[in-house]
C-alpha cells in the first residue's frame, strides 16, 4: 500500500521531469533558433553585407567589407523585408536642384543634389530628413585603403539599418564608361548611394568620397559636398580608424545632429 508521503514524492519526482522536459524543450528551441540567425547572418555576408555593410565593401571577388574595394547597402534585414513600407511618393520639383545639409560634430557638410537626374534618390532623402530619420545617428564606417569614403545613414549606427524600403540606381552612367577592370573613378567631393551589390537595393545608407575612388559604377551618385564638407570628412579620415584599422569605425566619431534638405 503506497502511504500518503510515499505518494507526495514520487507526484514530485514526476513534476521535476516534467520541468526538466520543459527546460530541455527551451534549450532545443534555442539552439535551432540561433542557428537560423547565424545561417541568415552567413547570407547577408555573402552577399556583401559585413557587419558595416548598409554601405558594405566587396572586392570583385565577393569577399567581405573589410576587403575595403567596394561600397554596398545591407540587405534588408527579414523584419524590414516583411513589413516593407512603399517608397515615399514623389514630393520634390524632379526639375530643381536641392542641398542637403548634414550639421555633424565635426562640421557642417552641404550636399548639391540635382533632382534631374536623380529624382526618386532625392526625394527619399527629402522624406526621410524631414523625418528626423538622420537625427542622432553615427557614420559608422571609415575606409582608408582601397578606396576613401566615410559611410553614414544608419539610424543603429551599425551598418545594417534601412528605412524598410528600396529605391531604384539612378544615375549610374555620370562617371563615365568603366575600364577594363570594370570600375570608374569616384571623384573626391561625390556622395553616393550604397546598396548590398544587387540592382535595386538603395535604402538610407549612403557613402562621401574624400579621395578619388575607383569603384564599379553600381552606386547612385547623387551630389557633391561643398569645400567645407569635404574638408571636415577629410580630416576625420586624417585620424584614421579606430585601433588602426583600414576599415571599420572612425577613430573621430561622427554624428549627423541634424540633416536638412531644402530646395535651391
Amino acid at each position: 500500500m503506497v502511504t500518503s508521503d510515499q505518494r507526495r514524492r514520487q507526484l514530485a519526482r514526476e513534476k521535476y521531469a516534467r520541468q526538466q522536459e520543459r527546460r530541455e524543450e527551451r534549450r532545443r528551441k534555442a539552439k535551432q533558433r540561433n542557428i537560423v540567425i547565424a545561417a541568415s547572418l552567413a547570407v547577408v555576408l555573402a552577399a556583401g553585407g559585413a557587419v558595416y555593410a548598409s554601405v558594405a565593401l566587396t572586392d570583385d571577388k565577393g569577399s567581405d567589407a573589410a576587403s575595403g574595394d567596394t561600397p554596398t547597402t545591407a540587405a534588408p534585414t527579414p523584419s524590414q523585408s516583411e513589413s516593407a513600407a512603399p517608397e515615399p511618393k514623389m514630393a520634390v520639383d524632379a526639375k530643381a536642384t536641392y542641398t542637403m545639409t548634414l550639421k555633424t560634430n565635426e562640421g557642417d557638410i552641404a550636399i548639391a543634389m540635382d533632382a534631374a537626374k536623380t529624382p526618386r534618390t532625392v526625394n527619399s532623402f527629402h522624406h526621410l530628413a524631414a523625418k528626423k530619420y538622420f537625427d542622432g545617428s553615427k557614420c559608422h564606417r571609415l575606409t582608408t585603403d582601397g578606396i576613401f569614403v566615410l559611410q553614414c545613414g544608419d539610424p543603429t549606427g551599425q551598418g545594417t539599418g534601412g528605412p524598410g524600403y528600396n529605391i531604384p540606381d539612378e544615375n549610374l552612367n555620370a562617371l563615365g564608361k568603366a575600364g577594363a577592370d570594370g570600375k570608374v573613378t569616384y571623384p573626391a567631393g561625390t556622395v553616393a548611394m550604397a546598396n548590398t551589390g544587387q540592382p535595386g537595393t538603395g535604402g538610407s545608407q549612403f557613402f562621401l568620397v574624400y579621395k578619388d575612388s575607383k569603384l564599379p559604377p553600381s552606386y547612385t551618385p547623387f551630389g557633391k559636398m561643398d569645400a567645407a564638407g569635404l574638408k571636415a570628412v577629410k580630416d576625420v579620415a586624417a585620424a584614421g580608424g579606430v585601433d588602426g584599422a583600414a576599415d571599420g569605425a572612425p577613430k573621430k566619431p561622427v554624428t549627423i545632429e541634424k540633416a536638412t534638405v531644402a530646395k535651391k
